[in-house]
């Protein structure tokens, strides 16, 4: 019964509250606790901002594949569909801004955030990348708000 009090007891982190798990290989949490607070070394700013464009990187491919694949519905549809053209321009508006972004991020990872000499440059950057994922956003709205719809196959007699 007593493992049962101790499942109960189980947190997201895998200890239970006040001891180790009983296997011997966690370690208690004020020592865990300890381990997070510690300091001993600085952040390194360039990793961090590093990891941030790699993670900004992989949203945009994301969603560059899925405009790529609400073009191909809507170029299926073919010009009878009612929003053919300016869903096609928007699309295409949203794939050439997303390709401009992951451009501009391969180049902010390239530069060294210690260097005060460049600073001015990634803030104007930074702020540039800021920009334009907000106008991607936005007409990815008016991409969603105009419907791109897979057509329904053709049954042939």
């Amino acid at each position: 019964m007593d493992s049962a009090t101790a499942e109960d007891a189980h947190e997201m982190n895998g200890l239970t509250a006040g001891s180790s798990s009983g296997n011997g290989d966690a370690a208690p949490p004020a020592e865990l606790q300890r381990r997070w607070l510690q300091s001993n070394r600085p952040i390194n700013i360039n990793h961090y901002a590093n990891k941030k464009s790699a993670a900004e990187s992989m949203l945009d491919i994301a969603l560059l594949m899925a405009n790529a694949s609400q073009l191909k519905a809507v170029m299926e549809q073919g010009p009878t569909f009612s929003f053919y053209v300016p869903l096609i321009a928007l699309i295409s508006i949203s794939l050439v801004l997303q390709i401009g972004v992951g451009v501009l991020l391969i180049f902010l990872v390239k530069y060294d955030l210690n260097n005060p000499a460049k600073h001015a440059k990634l803030d104007f950057l930074n702020n540039l990348a800021t920009g334009l994922v907000f106008i991607i956003v936005v007409v990815n709205i008016f991409i969603t708000a105009f419907g791109v719809q897979k057509p329904a196959a053709s049954i042939s007699k």
